[in-house]
Parts: C-alpha cells; structure tokens; sequence
C-alpha cells in the first residue's frame, strides 16, 4: 500500500501551493531585477501604460481624458483590471486553493461546486500568467487537479483549457489568428473527443458493474445449489444405508428368528442342529453383508460370481431355506453388467423373494431374468395370498426396490390383487460394466 493512498487530497493541495510558490519566488525576482523575462503580454493591454495609467501618461485612456476610449466601459474594466499587480491575485490564488482538501472528498456528491472551484482556479492562473512569465508555471497545477477533481467527462476540457492558458498567454499580440486556429482545430476536437471517450467509459463501468452484480448473484446461487446437493447427497446416502440395511440385516434377522422358532420346535436332535447351523450361517452372512453396506460395496455374492450366478444361487438358497418351491429361468445372452445395474437387480430379486417368504404364504414361485439388446428384465412371480398394491403400507420393501430401479435409470411395476397373487417386473438399462 503506497503512502499516498488516503492522503490525495493533501498531496494535491500541496502541489499546488509548491508551484505557486515556486511562481511568486520567479516573479519577485523579475519585479527585483534578478530574473530575466518580461511581462508576457508586454506588460499592459494596448493603450495602457506600465504603471496603470494611459498612454499619454496622463492617468486614463489614450485619448479619453481619464476615460475609456469612446465612452467604452469594457475598455475602463481592462483598464482597472490590468492595473492591479500580480500580489494580491496571488494572495486570492493561494486562499481559493485552500478549498482544495474540502473539495476533493466531496468531488462525487458536488461536482457542480467542484467545477466552479476548477473555472474560477484557470481564471485567476490566466491573469497571473498575464502579469507575470513566471506564473506559466503556477499555470500547470491545471493539469493534475483536472484529473483529481472533475468528472470523468470533463476531465479533458479542463486538461485542454489549461493547455490553452500556457499557450496564450505566451503568445504575443501578433499571434491572435494562430490562436483562433489552434482553439478552432485542436481544442475544441479535444474536448468533444474526451467527452466522447468519458461517455464510453462511463457506459462501460456501468456495464461492468452489471456484470459484477450477476456474478454476485450467479455466485449465491451457486452457494445455495451446491447446499441443496449436499442435502439431497445426505437424504440419498440416508437411502442407500437404509435399504442395504432392510435388504441384508433385517430379511437375515427374520430367516434367523425362523430357523430359531423352528429349531425349538424340532422334534429330533438332527432336526435342531439343521436348524441351528442354517441360524448360524444366516448370522455370519448377515454380519458380512452389514459390513460391505457400509462400505459401500457390491453385494457379496456378485463379488466373485456374475448376476445369474449369483441371483440362482441366492434363489435356491431361499427356497431351501422358506420351504417353497421356486423355478428360475435365464433367457437371452446374458452380459456383464455396470456394478450399479448389477447390484440393484439382485437386491430387488432378494427384496421381492423375502416378501414372498412373509407375506404371501404362497407354493409355487418364479424367478425369471432376462436379455435383450438394451434392457434387463426381471420377474418374480408367486401364487400367494397377493394384496392391493394402492392401499398404503408401511413397509420400506416396495418403496426401496423402487429408488434402486429409479436409480438406475429404470422402471418397477408390481401388480398383484387378493387372492391372486403378486407379480413384480423390474427393467433396467443393459449398461455394460467396465
């Protein structure tokens, strides 16, 4: 950070007080004799002598007896004002640049003050450099203070009007149609040029600033999507958990409490350990599938076989285990599936054959996964006891093979009736694994 920032407004009242400074020093030594030059203008309008009075050096105009040329009053304005010397106009210089550090922080809320402040600044510039070559340099405080404290769109005219300043009141008397030339075919193009350019970069910021506000926004809502999807992520994680849990933990649980109840009620000894072992294998399973849904990962039997393999095995596993008689059918050539595609298949086939075992008290059961060129179907079937699947339920079974369908880009249809039995059809893309 430079030492100048929020210390302008001194900065610049302090150049100006340095060049009018530096101004009086030079034109006190030309009135001593010390430093060479002259008036710029030759010391007086014409008709007017060096000391104020007429030409005739009887105190007035020439010609006039005291008054101005023909009975004029602008001649008697010139005449009363080129005779006033160059000190007190610079002692009404430095007191009008005492406004400067006041102006400069208010130059955006008081720009007609501060431009009035500017006008009246180059006017009393041009009568010192009029009285005086060393007051050139006072002169050029114009141009830092054009760009420090006007408009963007008037920053040119002032730079241009300062310019003007140095360059006429320099010039001699026989220079006045080059003067008109220069005003005519430089400044005024400069000013109207600067005009232009300012307007340019005024529309442009407010552009920019357009911009700067629809980043703002586009960036809240950025902030606000990004949230949303991590809400909607916790909500899906939730899900998944959820339904790993209902498909591994509970359906083991509930096999589990059956082999327990039914080895209780064993009549033999062999009977009961049958029973108690199938206990014990659906506990270890169920320990081993918890802890892969958990992390996340496939479900174990597709682990080291593919989607008929293990969905066969899985079924008749089921079918020893619920006592029901099950027929499974692969048709079509089968293909290796995505992980995702693969997994949700089999846990809606094991969804599907638990609520079998629970609920439909059914005999006979078919279990059917089949090909074809872009999908996968599969259709499990029972002659149980069905249900009306437009009465609400409290069950996550049906609501879980849903969303692992759905998440897969697939559809779920369940049709059943009471009495009639329950078919539950799932087909999915054919997304091939990698």
């Amino acid at each position: 950070m430079s030492w100048v920032d929020g210390r302008e407004r001194w900065v610049y009242a302090g150049v100006a007080y340095g060049l009018l400074a530096i101004s009086t020093i030079m034109a006190a030594a030309q009135d001593a004799g010390a430093w060479p030059g002259t008036t710029l203008l030759g010391g007086a309008p014409d008709g007017i002598s060096a000391d104020g009075g007429g030409a005739d050096g009887g105190g007035g105009v020439a010609d006039g007896g005291g008054g101005a040329a023909g009975g004029g009053w602008v001649a008697g304005v010139v005449a009363l004002w080129a005779g006033v010397p160059w000190p007190p106009v610079a002692l009404a210089a430095a007191v009008w640049l005492g406004a400067i550090p006041w102006l400069h922080p208010r130059r955006d809320t008081r720009r007609a003050l501060v431009v009035t402040h500017y006008v009246v600044l180059l006017a009393l510039t041009a009568a010192l450099a009029t009285r005086s070559q060393a007051f050139v340099v006072f002169a050029s405080t114009g141009y830092p203070l054009a760009i420090a404290m006007l408009p963007g769109r008037l920053v040119m005219a002032g730079v241009t009007l300062t310019a003007l300043i140095n360059v006429t009141t320099q010039a001699g008397p026989e220079a006045g149609q080059t003067l008109l030339t220069v005003i005519a075919g430089v400044a005024v193009p400069l000013i109207l040029a600067g005009w232009y350019v300012s307007a340019e970069h005024d529309r442009r910021r407010r552009l920019v600033d357009r911009l700067r506000a629809a980043m703002d926004e586009n960036a809240d809502l950025n902030a606000r999507l990004l949230d949303q999807a991590r809400r909607a992520g916790v909500l899906d994680e939730r899900h998944r958990v959820a339904g790993e849990i209902h498909d591994t933990l509970a359906q083991d649980l509930v096999a589990l409490i059956g082999q327990l109840t039914a080895a209780d009620r064993a009549a033999g000894e062999e009977s009961r350990r049958r029973h108690l072992g199938r206990a014990a294998e659906l506990a270890r399973r169920g320990l081993s599938e918890t802890r892969r849904s958990v992390r996340a990962l496939r479900p174990e039997p597709l682990e080291d076989a593919e989607l008929p393999d293990a969905i066969g095995h899985m079924a008749r596993s089921w079918a020893e285990a619920a006592g029901v008689d099950l027929r499974f059918e692969v048709t079509g050539t089968p293909v290796a599936l995505a992980a995702d595609v693969a997994a949700a298949l089999f846990r809606v086939a094991q969804e599907a054959l638990a609520n079998v075992a629970k609920h439909a008290d059914a005999t006979r059961t078919g279990l059917t996964l089949s090909y074809t060129d872009e999908m996968v179907l599969l259709d499990v079937r029972d002659d149980g006891a069905g249900f009306d699947p437009q009465r609400p339920s409290d069950g996550f079974g049906l609501d879980g093979m849903r969303q692992r369908v759905r998440g897969v880009g697939g559809t779920l249809d369940v049709e059943s009736e009471p009495g009639g039995g329950t078919a539950v059809a799932a087909a999915v893309p054919a997304i091939p694994g990698r």
